[in-house]
This record gives structure tokens, C-alpha cells and sequence, in this order.
């Protein structure tokens, strides 16, 4: 017991087995391997393995020519992998066993048999399952307290959310072990508390899917403007009919199968899904399912939106989440993050539920139960009970630090140090409208905190700073002359607001840093970025031009020549190495440590004397394009600065040749 409660607490895990070598399996062998583990990857036969392997090379150096990688984390990351074809050799001393292959009952609890006689009285067993009951699954085995579900998505190198799934006998060590794991490889792990048909993600976009079927098959609507209503209208970042194609609608069928056994008949798949599988067009995989690959050139007008189609769309999803709510399986908000960080919708389908109004999706299933008496329609009790009491699926909450909460972005305090996390990793961190009144409220409340020192900007995940403005989320905006200079506006104001914020802002960029991602940064005080980051401002390849003070800022920071250098050539592939060179980044650090580097010097920023480092913002941003007002302030600055008590301590401590603490008085 002693060395199961050491590896329950992270410590000594080194070794991972991978149960498979399939897209999946060796995908999942490669986000472990590059986090640092051993792995050791297993399938049946000396071939499967082999081809397995060539796929993570083949990724890794996809990666590296990405520059999301070095060659020499590539070639660390091969040298943890090995491969076997017996389960003994894989698990004999693992102290992490994933099992990968296929989604079928029978051949899993045939492997669970042999992983019995050869697992660790340590090992932790997780697995991929994307739909198959936990519990089932843990009871071929002989220790089903050290069994948990862990649902990676495809591509699992891309895909950031991980799904958590306890079983009903896993133990609450185990379950928080997964999750620990999880968060160790570099994903997103939400909770899912009880073991339910389909988990999350599958059991709302599966049933979504086949809704967006039935009001085509029942002809309710034409593909066009559903396809318009999902993508332009709901969020996702593509059609309905065209993610059908993209999952597999053999996939799909067979998910809505499992439901159906599982739930209920209101799970059945629409005709119009099974009818695409007896033709063989199950979608991309094969060049052709609701859409023909070789020819079609897929082009979703926002113009074909039918709102009576969203309505009913985000009404059928908001009854799915009430029942996982209903039986506890998981948390509103993780609820939406799983859906945000799975299927890249814009906003949580349960935010969007209450933005629309409980009440008014309750009356839509209401009224379509009554007059079709089917049963998909009818409405949960607890969207009955939210409608009748006129809430919606979230409450009033706070904050972490006490006063507001936020959909889109993550504030934290840390001693002196305020964070504001870009947190919309599925799509890249791009910035919303909704992003930009978080971010606005944030600082208000960080200027209103007088504790606080300094703030640092991060991107959620790995993959991007901030990839720029969200343009469907802001399609209105790219059609109107109005709304396009209010869109303007409202950046401008923000950004022009973090030159003004009395405290020192300092960005730390990994990844992706475009568009409106680089004018936020260029906003801030300071720059700090990873060395595998990448800059750019694309705006002229959309036929539009910088609009949130990149014209301004980029020139004052790097000269008029590197301002329009990277504007009018509209390239996307600065490295942060070149930024610093053109004056752009202060400073430049490995990508492992950029997190660690940027907290660290927005920590001993935050500790510095408030008053006079307010004042030393106001007087340079002043003295921009008026030098002799500059040096007004600063001479008024100094002024008003003699006899407060940061001063005081100021010499003081200099006289003693200690830290000095300042208090902004």
C-alpha cells in the first residue's frame, strides 16, 4: 500500500505502458513521450507497432517544421519510446497502464484478462474509452479502485481536453491521480463524477448531430441553412453535416447506438445517418459523405441562418446537459469547458443556454412534445424547474478574487502579482467581444485592488498567446461600416487603457501571437516570449488593416520601417528571436520555461514602489509624441513624490542595503 499511495501522489511515476498502437494509441504515446515519461507502446502484432511508431516520427517532425518543437525535444521524445507486441513486456513494471484499441467491448475485457496477470500492485489503469462503461470496463479486472476512464480526443497531439471518468468503484485517489496525470501531459481534465453513457462531450454533440439529421430528413429545413445556423449561429467552427463528416458518420451511429441501448429509443440514429453508411459515404475518411471531398468546395453563407433552427438546436442541447446535471455526472462549468475545448463551440452550450433564456428553449421542446409526442423532445424537470423559477444553468458566483466572474478569461492574485489568463484555448485564445468587456472589468478590479503590483497576461494552453480576433464571432462586424469602427473602437479603448492602467502589465507570449494577439501585447510594458513563439499581423491578407492601435503602436515601438515591414507583407511566421532583435520582445527563453521566467518577472515588478512606477508609466506615455509634456510630468512626478512614505522606505533600505517594501504611500 505503501508504494500505491506514492505513485497516487505523482511522485516516482516514470514509466507509462500505451495499450495499442492505432491513431489513437500512438497519438497518446506521443503527448506522454513528450511530456517527459517513458512510454512503452503495445499492439498485437510486430507491423502494428512498427506502423505506429513511423506515425509519431512523422508527427514529431510535422511539429518541428511548425516550429512547436525543437529537433532536440524530437529526437528526446523517440528516445523514451519503445515498442513491444506482448501485454507482459509492456506492463510488467509500468506505473501507468492506457489502454487504446478499439471500441469494442469484448476485445477490451479479453485484454483486461491479460493485463490482470501482469500488473504492478502499484499500476494505475486508465482508459480511452470514448463511450463504454467505466464500471463494466473496471470489473475485468481485479483492482477496479485503481481503475478510472481517460478520454483523450482526436488527434490527441492537437486535441487539449482529456475527460476524467470515474467508474463506480474507482477511488477518490485514483480519480484525482487522472486528473493530476491529465494536467502532468499538458491537457485541460474535466470532471466527470459518475459513469454515464457518451461521458460529456459525446452525449451532447452526438444527439446534436442527429437533430440536425432529423430537420433535414423530416424536411424542416435545408442542409444550407442548418449547416448556417450551427456554425454561424451556435459557434461551432463548422457545420453540422460537415463535423458529421469529419467524426465519421459511421462513428456517430455508432454512438447514438450506445445511447440508444443505454437510454432509450429517443437515441436512434435519423435515417438520413444509416442511409450514408449502406451507401459506404461515411464522410472525409473515405472522400465522401453529405459532402464529396474531390469536388465540393465547402462555403457556409451566413445569410442562410434560421434562427428557428438555433433555437431548437440549443434548446435539444440545454435538455442534454440538464440530465447529466440532474444525475450529478458532472458541473455546469465543466460542462461548457468540455464542450469548448471538444467540438471548439464559441461559448458553453449551458452559457448559451441562459443567454437565450431556460424559459424560452423549455417552451420550444414543450411545445414540439405536445404536438409530436416523441420523446427526444420532452423536457427535463430540472429545465422545467429552471424555467418556472426563471434561472438559468449558472448562478450569481465570485470570483476567485472576490467580486466578478468570467467566461473567457481567468483572473488570479498571487501575492502582489494579478493574472489575467486568455481562456479559450479551443480557439486559439482568439478574442471575443465578450473577451474584450472581461478583460476591460479585469483591470478595474486590479486597479481597485491596492495590494496589487503589477499584472501579467498568459494564454491558456500551449498552443497560443492570443491567435487575434475571433472573425466569426465578429462576422457582423466585417459587413457593417457601423459595427466595424464600433469593433475598432471598443479594442482601441481597451488597449489604449492598458497604457493607461497605473500598474505595470507585462505579457508573457507562447505559441501563437497574431492579428489582435499582437496588438495586445504591444499594448503591454513588457514582453516576454517563448523562443518557439510566432508573431504576425495578418489583417491585409483579410483585406482589412490593423485596427486596434497596431498602425500606432508597432511604429513607436519598432520604427515605421519593422511596423511596415510586418503589416504590409502580413506574414505570420516572425519568430520571437527576430521580434527581439527589431525591439518588439524584451526578452527571449526557452519554451519550457516561459511561464516560469514571465511570472517571475511580473513578481519582481509587482514588488516595486507603486506610486513612482505609475508615475513612470504616465510620464513616457505622455512624452510619446510631446517630449515637453513628457518632461512636465515627470519633474511634476518627482514633486509629488518627495515625503511619501514609499520614498522614505526607498532610502532607508538602500541605506541598509536591504529589499525594500513598499506600500504605495
Amino acid at each position: 500500500m505503501g508504494n500505491y499511495r506514492q505513485i497516487m501522489e505523482m511522485e516516482g511515476v516514470t514509466k507509462v505502458a500505451v495499450l495499442g498502437a492505432g491513431n489513437m494509441g500512438h497519438g497518446i504515446a506521443e503527448v506522454v513521450a513528450i511530456a517527459g515519461f517513458t512510454v512503452v507502446m503495445r499492439d498485437i502484432t510486430e507491423e502494428l507497432v512498427q506502423e505506429g511508431y513511423e506515425g509519431i516520427v512523422w508527427s514529431l517532425n510535422k511539429l518541428v517544421e511548425k516550429g512547436q518543437i525543437s529537433e532536440k525535444k524530437s529526437k528526446e521524445t523517440l528516445d523514451r519510446i519503445t515498442t513491444v507486441v506482448t501485454i507482459e513486456g509492456a506492463i510488467s513494471d509500468a506505473d501507468i497502464v492506457i489502454e487504446a484499441i478499439p471500441e469494442r467491448m469484448d476485445l477490451k475485457m479479453e485484454v483486461y484478462k491479460e493485463v490482470e496477470k501482469y500488473l504492478p500492485d502499484r499500476a494505475v489503469v486508465l482508459s480511452n474509452t470514448s463511450s463504454l462503461s467505466i464500471t463494466e470496463l473496471s470489473e475485468a479486472i481485479g483492482c477496479p479502485d485503481r481503475f478510472c476512464g481517460l478520454h483523450f480526443f482526436n488527434p490527441p497531439i492537437k486535441m487539449p481536453l482529456i475527460e476524467v471518468i470515474s467508474g463506480d468503484h474507482t477511488s477518490e485517489e485514483t480519480f484525482e491521480f487522472a486528473t493530476q496525470f491529465a494536467k502532468k501531459i499538458g491537457k485541460f481534465p474535466v470532471s466527470v463524477y459518475k459513469d454515464s453513457p457518451g461521458f460529456i462531450v459525446n452525449r451532447i454533440l452526438t444527439p446534436l448531430l442527429n437533430e440536425a439529421a432529423w430537420i433535414v430528413y423530416e424536411k424542416r429545413g435545408k442542409i444550407q441553412e442548418v449547416e448556417s445556423s450551427v456554425k454561424y449561429g451556435l459557434g461551432l467552427p463548422m457545420g453540422a453535416f460537415e463535423l458529421s463528416d469529419q467524426v465519421g458518420i459511421d462513428v456517430a451511429v455508432h454512438v447514438l447506438e450506445y445511447l440508444r441501448e443505454k437510454l432509450g429509443e429517443e437515441y436512434g440514429p435519423c435515417p438520413l445517418l444509416v442511409e450514408k453508411i449502406e451507401e459506404g459515404n461515411v464522410g472525409r475518411k473515405v472522400g465522401k459523405g453529405f459532402y464529396d471531398y474531390s469536388k465540393d468546395v465547402i462555403d457556409i453563407q451566413v445569410e442562410m441562418r434560421s434562427e428557428t433552427i438555433e433555437i431548437l438546436l440549443a434548446a435539444c442541447m440545454a435538455n442534454e446537459i440538464a440530465k447529466l446535471v440532474e444525475k450529478e455526472v458532472a458541473e455546469v462549468k465543466d460542462i461548457d469547458q468540455a464542450m469548448k475545448l471538444g467540438t471548439g463551440i464559441e461559448k458553453g452550450p449551458a452559457k448559451m443556454a441562459d443567454d437565450i433564456g431556460i424559459g424560452k428553449l423549455y417552451q420550444v421542446l414543450l411545445e414540439i412534445y405536445d404536438s409530436t409526442g416523441k420523446e427526444r423532445y420532452k423536457p427535463t424537470k430540472l429545465l422545467y424547474e429552471l424555467s418556472k423559477r426563471e434561472e438559468g444553468f449558472y448562478k450569481a458566483s465570485e470570483n476567485e478574487i472576490g467580486e466578478l466572474s468570467f467566461e473567457d478569461i481567468e483572473v488570479e492574485k498571487e501575492d502582489k502579482l494579478g493574472k489575467i489568463i486568455l481562456n479559450r484555448p479551443h480557439r486559439l485564445n482568439a478574442i471575443t467581444a465578450e473577451m474584450i468587456e472581461e478583460i476591460d472589468r479585469a483591470l478595474d478590479l486590479f486597479d481597485r485592488d491596492k495590494e496589487c503590483g503589477a499584472i501579467l497576461i498568459i494564454g491558456a494552453g500551449e498552443k497560443a498567446f492570443c491567435a487575434g480576433a475571433d472573425i466569426i464571432s465578429f462576422a457582423s462586424g466585417f459587413s457593417d461600416e457601423d459595427a466595424a469602427q464600433e469593433l475598432s473602437k471598443r479594442g482601441q479603448d481597451l488597449f489604449t487603457k492598458f497604457e493607461q492602467h497605473r500598474l505595470p502589465i507585462i505579457a508573457g507570449i507562447r505559441g501563437y501571437c497574431f492579428g489582435g494577439g499582437m496588438e495586445l501585447a504591444a499594448a503591454c510594458d513588457l514582453r516576454i516570449a517563448s523562443s518557439l513563439s510566432l508573431f504576425g499581423q495578418p489583417e491585409r491578407n483579410l483585406g482589412i488593416l490593423p485596427a486596434w492601435g497596431g498602425t500606432q503602436r508597432l511604429r513607436y515601438i519598432m520604427g515605421e520601417a519593422r511596423a511596415k515591414e510586418i503589416i504590409l507583407t502580413g506574414k505570420k511566421d516572425y519568430r520571437a528571436e527576430i521580434l527581439y532583435q527589431y525591439g518588439f520582445i524584451n526578452e527571449v527563453v526557452d519554451d519550457e520555461h516561459l511561464q516560469e521566467r514571465a511570472v517571475e518577472v511580473a513578481k519582481q515588478i509587482s514588488e516595486g514602489p507603486p506610486l513612482a512606477q505609475e508615475m513612470i508609466k504616465r510620464a513616457m506615455l505622455v512624452g510619446r509624441n510631446d517630449i515637453k509634456n513628457g518632461f512636465d510630468i515627470e519633474r511634476e512626478g518627482l514633486g509629488q513624490l518627495i515625503g511619501t512614505e514609499d520614498i522614505i522606505e526607498g532610502m532607508s533600505a538602500f541605506m541598509s542595503k536591504r529589499e525594500p517594501k513598499f506600500k504605495g504611500k
